[in-house]
């Protein structure tokens, strides 16, 4: 379980330095903005029941490309920081969860 919320965890961090990124290079002429999909190798390495490898990266997003040839979408983009910032909030939360669970198995409060 510690390995699965660290996983996540690592994924969100990264798909939020993405959207940063993208953010920051909303007027930069010829940027394209990209994203990060974490969640479809997550999948396949908890059902391969390993979690070494796990590929987290950034594709070119499918934004339609404007007049300076920069295709970030600025409300895309806020929207996706929110959401990742609730991601990473149910995460967290997880995290300490679990580890209070495992100091009640032990026999701490």
């Amino acid at each position: 379980m510690s390995t699965l919320l660290h996983a996540a965890a690592t994924g969100i961090s990264v798909r939020q330095n993405v959207i940063a990124d993208n953010i920051a290079n909303v007027d930069t002429p010829n940027y394209i903005a990209t994203s990060v999909d974490f969640e479809s190798s997550l999948r396949s390495a908890l059902a391969d029941g390993g979690f070494e490898g796990l590929a987290i990266s950034a594709t070119a997003t499918d934004t339609p490309v404007g007049a300076n040839g920069n295709n970030v979408d600025l409300r895309k983009e806020v929207l996706a920081a929110m959401q990742s910032q609730y991601q990473y909030q149910v995460v967290t939360r997880s995290v300490t969860d679990h580890h209070s669970l495992i100091k009640i198995a032990a026999g701490g409060m």
